[in-house]
């Protein structure tokens, strides 16, 4: 099951995009920073048409859809990397994740707090990505001083390590993500080793207003997104509005589909996960057909059959 962490700056949205994608009111969406401090938890089946097919060609009544784990990850701030506001907490916990949903503020509201005084959400992505990349630097120079002795000793496997590590730092030093250094397959396979958290998957979710919802892709802060993430990462973004889709979390897929048109049930349709956990990782449905069952899960784009399920 893919699991993705929804980070961001404190008072952007995080909390209200979790409630809306898992349709749950277990996160507390409120207008001061911090009021996340445990990560909630929850799952989402991935809704795929093809599986209605699949179960009628097979006549069973096992159908076991692909999931996705959502986390929704305390608020990070500058210096997070060196432990301050819940910083500590904040790189554990995204450690543990398999792909990134940045939750980026591209909307002005004065009754919602900005923490860092202004709407910019290119400075907002910079002040997460920079705290990343300085805990992968730390990451990087611990594991150098553990492998320089092996490959002093001739280890052919550490010396292949060393030389990867040594290509890393400056990139890394430049500000630059661990997913965007140019390597080879074997180097990249080499890179999961080190667990760098700029080296996951990014989705930047730009946060709009409800009223800029059916224009989002002409949102000036929208546009400032997508022109930064075409240059400095190697990433997708997508526009949404978490605030809609929280007010709609008590509406049945029924209810939705008898709203008016517009935005809103525009927006619901689009939002869902089915684009997200594909999006997130450059990933691939696999669908399986048995006597007894249709299963579908996730695997990254490019494996064999032989590899094992994600």
């Amino acid at each position: 099951m893919l699991k993705a962490g929804i980070v961001g700056l404190p008072n952007v949205g995080k909390s209200t995009l979790f409630n809306a994608l898992t349709r749950s009111r277990k996160a507390e969406a409120a207008n001061y920073p911090f009021c996340t401090i445990d990560p909630n938890v929850g799952v989402v089946i991935v809704p795929d048409e093809r599986l209605a097919i699949l179960q009628k060609i097979a006549k069973t009544n096992v159908v076991v859809p692909a999931a996705i784990e959502f986390v929704d990850i305390a608020g990070l701030v500058a210096g997070a990397s060196k432990g301050e506001g819940l910083g500590n907490q904040f790189l554990a916990t995204i450690r543990e994740v398999d792909a990134i949903v940045q939750v980026v503020r591209c909307f002005e509201d004065p009754d919602i707090v900005h923490t860092m005084g202004g709407i910019d959400p290119v400075r907002d992505i910079e002040v997460i990505t920079t705290e990343l990349v300085l805990a992968d630097l730390d990451a990087v120079a611990k594991r150098i001083d553990k492998t320089q002795k092996k490959a002093k000793s001739g280890d052919k496997e550490a010396i292949l390590e060393l030389a990867l590590l040594d290509k890393l730092t400056p990139h890394l030093n430049s500000g630059k993500t661990a997913n965007t250094l140019p390597a080879t397959d074997d180097e990249k396979a080499m890179m999961k080793l080190f667990q760098l958290l700029t080296a996951k998957p990014v989705l930047f979710a730009c946060n709009v207003a409800e009223s800029d919802l059916a224009t989002a892709e002409q949102n000036p802060f929208v546009q400032q997104v997508a022109g930064y993430v075409r240059t400095h990462h190697d990433a997708a973004y997508v526009p949404i509005s978490a605030k809609i889709e929280s007010e709609l979390i008590d509406l049945t897929p029924r209810g939705c589909e008898i709203l008016p048109q517009g935005p809103r049930r525009r927006r619901f349709r689009r939002v869902g996960v089915d684009p997200w956990h594909l999006r997130l990782a450059r990933l691939a449905d696999v669908l399986h057909r048995g006597e007894k069952e249709v299963r579908a899960w996730t695997i990254k784009k490019g494996w064999k059959a032989p590899r094992p399920r994600a």
